[in-house]
């Protein structure tokens, strides 16, 4: 039978620590959440491995690495109200919600979405709370977030989204160029968002998220 908690520990361990992430919340949030039990039943024996992870439908879960440097350089605090953008089976959601107040997951896969809401409901992640939808609407009726985290590549943020954000609040993003990727911390001040390089990353552009046509004549 598989030790999944020390395949937890050893993922911190190996891949997170490494990664110059040692805040306490982000370290104790990612050995206590499960992720064999946010994957495809196929996919279990993978779901500690450093690399992104296959969940279908052209959809990934981020590598822990990738999350857990999002999440430490967003620094929730135990106050605050997060959307949590593609959270997929909720795995990334599961880990928010032992850090935040409350978290609303946004899912527009019909499948996912309920895998995911049952998946939080037996982790016992009772502050959080999957909406279906599409993505780049995020989840307006429940906002306004001091955090907003997307869970995949990006070409660009919708104002749709960034509207959500509180005043002062922050949002992080994995922005692609082709396959190349890099993951951008934004901070909202009179409205406007002001991005900073964070760290490079990889990930497959979300649904909706995909590069703006512009056309010219």
């Amino acid at each position: 039978m598989t030790d999944f908690s020390q395949r937890r520990t050893m993922m911190v361990d190996t891949q997170v620590r490494p990664s110059d992430v040692t805040k306490f919340p982000i370290i104790d949030a990612m050995l206590s959440v499960a992720r064999e039990d946010f994957v495809p039943t196929a996919q279990r024996e993978a779901a500690y491995v450093g690399e992104n992870l296959d969940l279908g439908q052209g959809r990934v879960l981020l590598e822990p690495r990738t999350l857990a440097k999002m999440l430490d350089a967003l620094a929730i605090d135990g106050d605050e109200l997060v959307l949590d953008v593609g959270c997929g089976l909720g795995y990334s959601t599961a880990v928010i919600a032992r850090m935040a107040q409350a978290v609303v997951a946004v899912e527009q896969d019909e499948d996912m979405a309920r895998e995911a809401q049952e998946a939080l409901m037996t982790a016992n992640a009772d502050n959080a709370v999957v909406h279906h939808g599409e993505l780049v609407a995020g989840a307006a009726q429940h906002g306004p977030y001091d955090v907003i985290v997307v869970q995949g590549g990006v070409t660009h943020i919708p104002a749709s989204l960034t509207d959500q954000l509180k005043e002062d609040g922050r949002i992080v993003a994995l922005f692609m160029d082709g396959v190349l990727g890099e993951v951008r911390l934004g901070h909202k001040r009179a409205g406007q968002i002001s991005w900073r390089l964070a760290f490079n990353a990889t990930a497959p552009v979300l649904p909706g998220f995909e590069r703006e046509m512009t056309f010219t004549f």
